[in-house]
């Protein structure tokens, strides 16, 4: 990766939900030995691209003193009960703001185990030699995280409303879409017995 044009593509981490589903926060469950919050941020920054940025929410506090000592800007978004998508807009407030050079950004989530750097690179790198502007993991017959976006929908982003994700974006672009398959990308972890599955 020794284009710089493609060092400037920031990594927007969603990490704010309340795991009400889980019972418990699924960012301190421990995976392979670590809790997933702290294994995620470890691949997002091994991935080597841009800045990593880290949306917390619920439970802030516990989450931050995980990742706190990482080369990671975390942003703390207190009106993360509303959504997801107050998460993007808040993380992309600052990628507009602080990083203006950014050609590109990553948005990730916090509940994938298997997500590896490996897997991010391959979506830069398919975003520099495509003329797509939205390069999207593909799992499970449909697209989704991790997922590159282009600058030119930075706009489109900012405006989705706070209990819409970025899947919105990607449905409202299907043919200006290219994937990298991420087969175990559909294994994530929203319920106790996900990862009991995971954990065996």
């Amino acid at each position: 990766m020794s284009n710089p044009l493609l060092k400037r593509i920031p990594i927007l981490l969603l990490a704010a939900g309340s795991s009400s589903r889980m019972g418990q926060s699924k960012q301190l469950l421990l995976v392979n030995g670590k809790p997933l919050l702290q294994k995620t941020v470890e691949e997002l920054l091994a991935a080597n691209t841009g800045k990593v940025i880290v949306v917390l929410g619920a439970n802030a506090t516990a989450h931050r003193k995980i990742i706190e000592d990482y080369s990671v800007f975390i942003i703390k978004n207190d009106q993360w009960q509303n959504g997801m998508g107050s998460s993007v807009k808040a993380g992309l407030k600052y990628i507009t703001s602080q990083l203006p050079d950014s050609n590109a950004l990553i948005i990730s989530v916090c509940d994938q185990p298997h997500l590896t750097n490996v897997h991010l690179k391959e979506l830069i790198r398919t975003y520099s030699k495509s003329e797509k502007s939205i390069v999207a993991s593909a799992y499970n017959n449909t697209f989704g995280v991790p997922v590159l976006f282009d600058r030119s929908h930075f706009e489109a982003l900012s405006q989705i409303q706070d209990e819409e994700g970025a899947k919105k974006i990607i449905q409202q672009n299907l043919t200006n879409i290219t994937s990298v398959p991420f087969p175990l990308g559909d294994i994530d972890l929203d319920t106790m017995e996900d990862y009991d599955t995971f954990s065996q």
